[in-house]
């Protein structure tokens, strides 16, 4: 399947939630593996953004449901990028 870099920011209210909640961070990863995509690997960031999330998921109207029904609820902002393996890219411009 095809993987995503997916760059979270988390709103005020999704600070709160998860200083309150840090196992929500899990819970919403099994909500991702639900709606059809795979958390490869995950990291807590600093900087602009808060979490980077690789994901495995079967396209691009997958990952924009999962990006819509998160965003929706308020407590994050998400920017998703679909991603090329290096050795895929190679043979691309081979």
């Amino acid at each position: 399947m095809p993987v995503y870099i997916m760059m979270s920011t988390l709103t005020d209210e999704g600070r709160k939630t998860i200083k309150k909640h840090p196992e929500r961070i899990e819970e919403v990863n099994r909500e991702i593996e639900n709606m059809g995509a795979k958390v490869l690997a995950q990291y807590a960031v600093l900087g602009q953004y808060d979490f980077i999330s690789i994901l495995d998921a079967p396209n691009n109207e997958a990952v924009a449901k999962i990006s819509i029904e998160l965003g929706s609820r308020g407590t994050v902002q998400i920017i998703t990028f679909p991603a090329i393996p290096v050795d895929e890219f190679i043979k691309i411009m081979s």
